[in-house]
């Protein structure tokens, strides 16, 4: 059974058992590289009501960073997206211009999928 609070320090971490104010695991999980290296770069529709996304998956950056390069995508494909679980989903099918970008980014992104 976790702690959850406590009388000498308040709410405690579940997963540290510190105080929250003294908490690292936040700390460490936005410093930690979240992809493997191998940029791939696809289009998925599944479980979207047929709406398209370009997915980016693998780039070796940490969370703060990712948020950044999302950015910067969504800004040159000119559409919304977001991060979810160390990956970039740009809204619409923008697979050339994104390819596009992470090369001039000085990465080596492969097609995945059909």
């Amino acid at each position: 059974m976790a702690l959850v609070y406590s009388t000498d320090g308040g709410r405690t971490c579940p997963v540290c058992r510190q105080a929250q104010a003294d908490c690292r695991c936040k700390a460490q999980a936005q410093s930690a590289v979240l992809g493997n290296g191998q940029v791939r770069v696809r289009r998925e529709t599944a479980g979207r009501k047929g709406k398209g996304v370009t997915v980016i998956l693998g780039l070796p950056l940490t969370l703060d960073e990712l948020t950044g390069v999302a950015k910067q995508l969504k800004a040159a494909c000119g559409s919304g997206g977001t991060v979810k679980d160390g990956t970039v989903e740009i809204q619409g099918d923008h697979l050339d211009k994104v390819m596009q970008w992470l090369q001039k980014a000085g990465y080596s992104p492969k097609r995945a999928g059909g």
